[in-house]
């Protein structure tokens, strides 16, 4: 099962939190609601016992209907409420003739609250609740029986009921109370308490929320600067993302930055200096190889030359054609040498293949011949996208490369072998491509050599100069072509391979 990332985690929690917050406060309102109107429902109870109590006695305590005894009525209700807590209540006549002056505004003849904590006795109705009282009287007179009412404050409800009295026309009794959640004296303390943790803990699951949603953005801004092309692979310093912890993180990988930065220009440097120290073993080698390649050609020259001042005529014209060879080897030396110092020109032309080849080859018969060697042309080309599209490419420099090709073939070839030029088209994901190949049987390339082959100076026989793969690989370059040893069991294969049209 994977592992959930670091942030992920953390906005699994604050979903925990934030569920866990309204789960609590969810049970503490659905506590708070049913036992409050639970408490409601048992006062209204108790109000209604006390109310048809009340009623009751003081009708049969009045023998003779018509009568009004306040005093008796005060009795009444101090006997009957001082046995149920918190209960007040009173009488109340909707017949005016009843009433006395001072209650004649509002019908209210007697009142009493045995059970009041208070100083004294309490003996004013209270006021706040008056028009309660009153409502839930005039709808108990209109309808002849008890009713019930009853109004809630948030904190806990005020209840009435009114009851007539029998055989007392207009007479009505009515008791009021109070119910409050069950939580005794410090119950609204314990709620205000409770209700400051609930806002402190939605506080802090808000606070978590935003720094969540800035941590995940900043986490975000971070694993794309780390990405493949962000700015810690282009080398460049990461922003502070302004969050301590992962500012410290941005740090450590703006001093990696700067020490990547001091390593690459050191490395820079010693490639420089590796370089200049290549070129000037390059130089060395050149010098002490162009020498050796001209001294030896020098020396038969002079020993030739002192011969054919002391000879006669024939000795004289031999050491002079020998002198001749000799300086044909300095200069042919010397144009290879050219040829690598100088960058390889190329003048492309369509070219027509199977002639062409034909008349490089031909060159090198008298030669094979000599030798003794099968010297043949095998050519299969066309356009591999059309057929009527001849190749393009510069023929005199691919004749030249070809050229030090098939001479390196016939001198590594053994007597009574075989030597084979061919060309092809072929397609690759480059495009269409020319592919020159000269095979030969000699005894090949030792493994040590093959990978150093094509390098200037680098020869396998102690007359060569080690410059004709070279060239043929700058030819090859130039075209935007390459030059290899395949690798062949048996055979020597070298292979030049060339773009079909080269612009």
């Amino acid at each position: 099962m994977p592992r959930l990332s670091f942030s992920a985690q953390l906005t699994a929690l604050w979903t925990l939190i934030a569920a866990l917050c309204g789960l609590m406060a969810g049970a503490v309102w659905l506590m708070f609601s049913s036992a409050l109107t639970e408490r409601v429902n048992t006062a209204k109870q108790e109000a209604a016992s006390a109310c048809s109590a009340v009623a009751s006695r003081y009708d049969l305590s009045m023998p003779r209907a018509g009568e009004t005894n306040i005093e008796l009525m005060h009795a009444v209700l101090d006997l009957v409420l001082i046995r149920t807590e918190g209960i007040e209540g009173g009488f109340w006549s909707d017949a005016p003739a009843t009433r006395e002056p001072a209650a004649a505004s509002s019908g209210f003849l007697a009142y009493a609250f045995p059970t009041y904590t208070g100083s004294g006795v309490k003996r004013d109705i209270p006021e706040a609740e008056t028009p309660l009282i009153l409502r839930t009287l005039n709808a108990a007179a209109r309808a002849g029986e008890t009713r019930r009412d009853d109004l809630s404050t948030g904190a806990d409800a005020v209840i009435v009921v009114a009851c007539p009295v029998s055989r007392r026309a207009g007479l009505f009794v009515w008791m009021l109370t109070r119910a409050r959640p069950p939580l005794g004296p410090y119950g609204e303390r314990a709620a205000s308490i409770l209700a400051g943790v609930l806002a402190i803990i939605v506080g802090a699951a808000l606070f978590l929320a935003f720094a969540l949603r800035r941590w995940k953005r900043n986490l975000t801004r971070l694993e794309h600067a780390l990405a493949a092309q962000g700015d810690l692979e282009q080398s460049r310093s990461l922003e502070r993302l302004g969050e301590r912890d992962l500012d410290k993180i941005v740090d450590a990988l703006n001093r990696y930055v700067e020490r990547a930065d001091r390593l690459q220009a050191r490395t820079r440097e010693l490639s420089v200096q590796l370089a200049q120290a290549e070129r000037f073993s390059t130089i060395g080698k050149m010098a002490a190889q162009i020498a050796h390649e001209i001294r030896n050609p020098a020396g038969a020259m002079r020993l030739k030359a002192e011969n054919a001042l002391a000879g006669d005529g024939v000795r004289r014209e031999a050491a002079l054609r020998t002198i001749i060879e000799q300086v044909g080897r300095i200069e042919a030396q010397l144009t290879s040498l050219l040829a690598l110092t100088q960058p390889v020109t190329i003048r492309a032309k369509e070219v027509d293949i199977a002639p062409w080849i034909d008349s490089v080859v031909q060159v090198h018969a008298p030669g094979a011949q000599r030798r003794q060697i099968a010297l043949k042309v095998d050519v299969n080309v066309a356009s591999p996208a059309s057929p009527a599209r001849p190749a393009a490419f510069d023929s005199a420099q691919v004749a030249r490369a070809l050229d030090n090709l098939i001479v390196n073939a016939l001198r590594h070839a053994p007597s009574g072998g075989h030597v084979t030029v061919s060309a092809r088209s072929a397609s690759s994901g480059r495009g269409e491509l020319l592919r020159l190949e000269v095979i030969d049987d000699g005894p090949g390339v030792s493994a040590n050599e093959r990978e150093h082959i094509f390098e200037p100076f680098v020869t396998g026989r102690p007359d060569g100069s080690g410059l004709g793969l070279a060239v043929v690989r700058e030819i090859a370059s130039a075209h935007g072509g390459r030059a290899w040893l395949a690798d062949d069991s048996g055979l020597t294969r070298f292979v030049i391979e060339l773009p079909w049209r080269t612009y």
